[in-house]
This record gives C-alpha cells, sequence and structure tokens, in this order.
C-alpha cells in the first residue's frame, strides 16, 4: 500500500511547527520571532517529508513489480515442465 504524500508531510510539518513555536516560547523569544521560525520549519519539513515519502512509495512500486514479476516467472516456469 503506497503512502499519501499530502497527509504525511502535513501532519509532519505541524508537529515540527508546534515544537519549534514551544522551543522559542519556552526560550523567551517574541511571538514573531517564534512565528516565523516555526513556519520556516514547517515549510522546509514539508517539502523534505514530501520528498522521502516520494521515495519511499518508489520502493515500494518497485518491490511490489519484482515481486510480481517473480510469482509470474515462477508460474511460467513451473507450467513449462
Amino acid at each position: 500500500m503506497l503512502l499519501n504524500i499530502r497527509s504525511v508531510s502535513v501532519s509532519v510539518a505541524v508537529i515540527c511547527f508546534f515544537s519549534i513555536a514551544v522551543i522559542g516560547w519556552i526560550s523567551g523569544l517574541s511571538p514573531s520571532t517564534c512565528c516565523k521560525r516555526a513556519l520556516t520549519g514547517a515549510v522546509v519539513t514539508y517539502v523534505i517529508s514530501a520528498c522521502a515519502v516520494k521515495m519511499i512509495n518508489c520502493i515500494l512500486i518497485n518491490a511490489i513489480t519484482t515481486s510480481i514479476m517473480n510469482k509470474q516467472k515462477e508460474e511460467t516456469i513451473g507450467t513449462g515442465n
């Protein structure tokens, strides 16, 4: 089963946004600074996680197609005898 790129990336970005905002708030930064840093971190995290999910999906598709091809090859060899 392939992963949904948008849902995974948004979930990770939201967690990152709030984590960075809370860390900034605890550190005593101004709210605007916390917001800017959290937003920047969330955008970067979204892009990176989207790329990672795309790579995982490519690996899964490759594994699935290889598995299907091997099964077909075994069936072909098995029926030839």
